[in-house]
């Protein structure tokens, strides 16, 4: 009998929205349903994640694009794909969409990214998150930031509209898109809504073959 192919899930939005509470509150209330949950990041924990991790305030635009994307391509293929083989469902706090949006407030254009990113797996269900900037901003005062885009309060506003723009290349692509407002919806009822959204389109990104699934339109 063939492994059925897991289902491959992100999460994505600006800094301080709310990412790495919702991933944890997804992936109790996945492994709740049986599902055999791996929560994942990026940058990765793999060196190339941790090396752009470190390095992100001193290195930008076309050079920190492809530092990302270097660490995408060793991410999928040393611990997503290899997970999702096996019928685990992968949740990843950061990932296309954040390149769409991150690498962008580098000055660094969409189709140059979409390019950089040719040939990687798409997921089964994009989230993304969303709150009003002034409580994004509350929040960040509140956490500290932790790279040079979060010290700018300008740039909640702009990572907003970039992230609305993210999520209709996400779409025109094909990608099931979900937007959470996490300034009027818990943790607990935003992983119930990806959950119910994931089971409406179970593994409709293609096949299984990493090869196949491509971001180009």
């Amino acid at each position: 009998m063939t492994q059925r192919r897991g289902a491959f899930v992100t999460v994505d939005g600006p800094g301080g929205v709310g990412k790495s509470t919702l991933v944890a509150a997804l992936a109790d209330l996945l492994r709740s349903h049986g599902h055999q949950v791996h929560a994942t990041r990026e940058p990765s924990t793999r060196p190339i994640g941790v090396f752009t991790r470190a390095h992100a305030d001193e290195i930008g635009g076309h050079a920190l694009a492809c530092l990302v994307a270097a660490d995408r391509y060793d991410h999928l293929d040393h611990e997503v794909r290899p997970r999702l083989a096996v019928g685990e469902t992968v949740v990843c706090d950061r990932y296309l969409a954040s390149t769409l949006v991150v690498q962008r407030l580098d000055d660094v254009p969409e189709p140059f990214l979409l390019a950089l990113n040719d040939g990687i797996t798409l997921p089964d269900l994009a989230v993304i998150l969303t709150a009003e900037s002034d409580v994004i901003r509350e929040r960040l005062a509140k956490r500290g930031a932790h790279h040079r885009f979060e010290r700018d309060p300008a740039i909640p506003a702009r990572e907003l509209a970039l992230y609305e723009q993210a999520a209709e290349t996400l779409r025109g692509m094909n990608v099931p898109v979900l937007v959470l407002d996490t300034g009027t919806a818990t943790p607990s009822e935003g992983a119930a809504q990806i959950v119910s959204s994931l089971v409406r389109h179970p593994g409709n990104v293609g096949p299984s073959d990493p090869d196949t699934l491509t971001v180009t339109r």
